[in-house]
């Protein structure tokens, strides 16, 4: 792909569950190295979409482009072969491999070589996980779960990390340091998609937003064109 590509284009996107038609005609794009902010009320679509890019709806129509190829009918294991991490809402830590094991199963080399985010660099961005690097995965807390998972997607060294409801149900001291995290992931020049309740918080991260309502887009723009919109309130509920 060129670097003016985009990293992600999909269009007009449609997706069903059985009967129940959830997106309609969804538009997103995501630009190499660029942080975007999903957001919309619950139920709203959001976490469809992300299922939909990355080959998990079955039921869905539109195109999706990923690093200049089509990915419209991918399955889930050649979108993440294309540098896709997943950060799912529910973590999806193996709760019967060490720390050390769940990082270190899922590490390998960027799709242009690279190697940047070794073991060591996890543990240092992540203390927490080099205290507990012999624990199994059900032993851990719910934000230590989330420090794993997210480091275990940086060990593939991917060109799009996305990150859903990264800080959900966690204490504050540990959402202050998933969002630091998020910080060093976006100036290190990973692109990003976050879902996250906190829109305040993704506006101040993401360089661009998009808002869902009943599985539509109706407002989009750049981050700070959002936080400016005085309608943003009304569509998220607050």
């Amino acid at each position: 792909m060129s670097l003016s590509e985009p990293l992600l284009n999909a269009q007009d996107v449609h997706a069903w569950y059985g009967s129940s038609h959830v997106l309609h005609g969804v538009n997103l794009k995501i630009n190499r190295g660029e942080t975007v902010g999903l957001l919309g009320r619950n139920g709203m679509g959001k976490s469809t979409l992300i299922r939909t890019v990355l080959g998990h709806v079955s039921q869905r129509e539109g195109n999706i482009q990923l690093m200049g190829q089509d990915m419209s009918h991918a399955k889930p294991f050649e979108v993440a072969r294309l540098g896709v991490a997943y950060v799912p809402e529910g973590r999806g830590v193996f709760t019967n491999l060490n720390v050390r094991e769940n990082l270190v199963m899922a590490s390998r080399p960027g799709r242009d070589g690279r190697n940047d985010w070794t073991l060591d660099r996890v543990l240092t961005t992540f203390p927490r996980l080099s205290e507990r690097l012999q624990n199994l995965g059900s032993q851990l807390s719910g934000g230590e779960q989330q420090m794993l998972s997210i480091g275990r997607a940086l060990m593939t060294h991917p060109d799009l990390i996305i990150l859903d409801e990264a800080t959900e149900g966690l204490a504050p001291l540990i959402v202050a340091e998933i969002w630091r995290v998020i910080g060093d992931i976006r100036s290190s020049g990973i692109a990003t998609l976050i879902v996250d309740r906190d829109y305040r918080k993704v506006l101040v991260h993401a360089d661009a937003a998009m808002v869902l309502q009943k599985g539509q887009v109706v407002m989009q723009g750049s981050a700070a064109e959002l936080v400016a919109n005085p309608l943003l309130a009304s569509y998220l509920g607050v």
